[in-house]
């Protein structure tokens, strides 16, 4: 499982012309989810989110967490995360989940956000064809892969 943390000042995901959800500061994270992914990759990656501790503190330093700063969550799902490059230029996708697979682990990471972070985070639609706009504070963005714990 692949995740992409962008901290926003303010964020939003538009489906068909419509508002789907936003942010006012906190992260977007760009979920990818692969055929070798679990629930316990959701729980490893959910902690991980939470507790970044990337938002600025009283002297500027990079020493809060989304917590602390009482700030939100913007997640979309995203397939091309799991991208292969390697042959040729059009990518392969055959490492990315099927939704079968994909759509409960990625339902899984927004209970364990909400339950984590004690309210509601705002998502896309997984599958659907979503722009997201997004401030990006800093900017600071930071990649996780569960796959690549130790």
């Amino acid at each position: 499982m692949r995740a992409v943390l962008q901290r926003a000042k303010k964020a939003s995901v538009t489906i068909d012309g419509k508002v789907n959800g936003e942010i006012d500061h906190g992260f977007v994270v760009l979920l990818g989810i692969s055929v070798e992914d679990n629930e316990k990759d959701v729980s490893w990656l959910a902690q991980k989110i939470v507790n970044q501790r990337v938002f600025s503190d009283d002297e500027g330093k990079m020493n809060l967490s989304l917590g602390n700063i009482e700030g939100n969550i913007l997640l979309i799902s995203q397939f091309t995360l799991h991208a292969s490059t390697k042959k040729g230029n059009r990518p392969s996708f055959i490492n990315a989940a099927r939704p079968e697979q994909a759509i409960p682990l990625y339902e899984m990471m927004i209970d364990q956000l909400q339950d984590l972070l004690g309210k509601r985070i705002a998502t896309g639609v997984f599958g659907a064809d979503m722009q997201v706009t997004l401030t990006n504070d800093g900017p600071v963005t930071i990649i996780i892969d569960t796959k690549n714990k130790e």
